[in-house]
Formats: C-alpha cells, sequence, structure tokens
C-alpha cells in the first residue's frame, strides 16, 4: 500500500475515495466506484466459462481496470445510454496468475468443447492464438465488453461462447474461440455485424483499440502501463 498525503491528495483530485481505492495498486479502481451503471458478468469469478471452474486470482466477480481505462469506459457508456443501451464487461484486470493457470490447463489436453472451442483441441488453443501465454489484461487497461439493452430484454442465445450473457446478437457469445469471432469475420448475419460495427465505433470513439481476432477484446490506446503485467488479486474489498 502506499503512504502519504501526495497519494491520497491524488485520488481526490482524480474523485476516487481512498477508501475504495487504498488497497488497489496505485493508478487502479474498481468500476463501480466509477460507474455503478455498467453491468458487470465477470466470468473468470465462477463457472460459466471455457475451463468450467473458477480462475486462479478471481476472488470476487468484479471488474478492476486502471483509473484511465475506468474513466474512458464510463464516457462509452454515458454515450451509448443514449440509445437505451448499456455496456457488459466480462473481464477486466487479469492477474498474471490467472493468465498462467489457463495456460497450464491447456496442458492437460482434450477435446473441443462444443460450446466455447468447438473445432480445436484444448491442447492447440495457445498455438492456434485463441489463448495467449501473455495477456493485455494483465497490464489493467485492457476490456472484454459488450452492449445490451438497458431493459434488460434478451437477445437470441448463441451457439458458441457465453450463451447467457443477454447482450444484443454479436453472432457468438463472449470467449468462442472460432475464427466466426473474428471482428470482420464475414458471412455473418447483418444484425449481428452491425452491432460489433456499433460496439467497435463507440469504444473507438471512448480512445479504445480492438483486437481484430475477438469482436468483444479492446484495449486503452493511452494506456498507462504498457509494458508492466500486475499479479495482485481480483477482490471486492
Amino acid at each position: 500500500m502506499i503512504q502519504g498525503i501526495g497519494f491520497y491528495a491524488l485520488l481526490s483530485a482524480a474523485g476516487i475515495s481512498p477508501a475504495f481505492a487504498a488497497d488497489l495498486p496505485a493508478g487502479f479502481v474498481r468500476l463501480a466506484d466509477m460507474d455503478p451503471s455498467i453491468r458487470q458478468d465477470i466470468r473468470y469469478a465462477g463457472f460459466e466459462n471455457f475451463l468450467h471452474r473458477k480462475v486462479s486470482g478471481y476472488d470476487a466477480p468484479v471488474c478492476v481496470l486502471t483509473r484511465q481505462a475506468a474513466q474512458a469506459l464510463s464516457g462509452v457508456q454515458k454515450a451509448i445510454a443514449a440509445e437505451g443501451l448499456t455496456l457488459v464487461v466480462f473481464d477486466c484486470y487479469r492477474p498474471a496468475r490467472a493468465v498462467s493457470d489457463t495456460g497450464e490447463w491447456t496442458k492437460t489436453g482434450g477435446p473441443p468443447d462444443p460450446q466455447w472451442y468447438p473445432k480445436v483441441k484444448r491442447k492447440d488453443l495457445i498455438a492456434k492464438g485463441y489463448i495467449g501465454e501473455l495477456s493485455t489484461h494483465s497490464r489493467g487497461s485492457t476490456v472484454d465488453v459488450a452492449i445490451a439493452r438497458a431493459n434488460r430484454k434478451s437477445a437470441p442465445k448463441p451457439a458458441c461462447g457465453a450463451t447467457d450473457a443477454d447482450t444484443l446478437d454479436f453472432g457468438t457469445g463472449f470467449d468462442c474461440f472460432d475464427p466466426v469471432s473474428e471482428t470482420a469475420h464475414r458471412p455473418i448475419a447483418s444484425e449481428a455485424a452491425a452491432n460489433r460495427k456499433k460496439l467497435v465505433e463507440a469504444m473507438h470513439a471512448g480512445g479504445f483499440k480492438n483486437y481484430a481476432r475477438e469482436w468483444w477484446h479492446f484495449t486503452l490506446e493511452d494506456e498507462p502501463f504498457p509494458r508492466e503485467r500486475f499479479n495482485f488479486p481480483v477482490t471486492d474489498e
């Protein structure tokens, strides 16, 4: 923990209560403390993910981000709220230990999973580029995100990836490890293509860049820790 009057003055100037931020590394916040209107569906803290279990380092289903990324994401939320929409985040900061956990999991091998990786064997997920041995998420300014209707009306459930996320139709769910998840993949239904375009444009306007192989994956362009990877756990207090 960083002590000192200067640190707390900096938090106050940024609009962050020390009571919320003091237990996080300097520069990090919990998204709910910055913008509680953004819906959170943190998959790696539970069982509804491709490992079918909690991932190491996720002690709570909470989105943690750098202050800059959280502020930028809040700006995107305000922009789309005018259309009766809301952001839904599936993953934010990811501890380095979680990245190692998923990497070790691939080594145990196994057949394709029809929900999460229908065409690839588990041991090939890293080689095929679906799981990284390092992750931009560990730098704290990357977020996996979709758009939903603020009134929570459900969308059609995709066959691959997270199937109960209650988002607009993006053609797949979050974490569908398949070429159809590529942002510009074609052919794809026109509604799904339009929703991907809407998401990319909204996030780009907010200062985020998309990872072309995953329509849901965005990194803040001017991220504060571009060369650092963090390993503190995700907690709610």
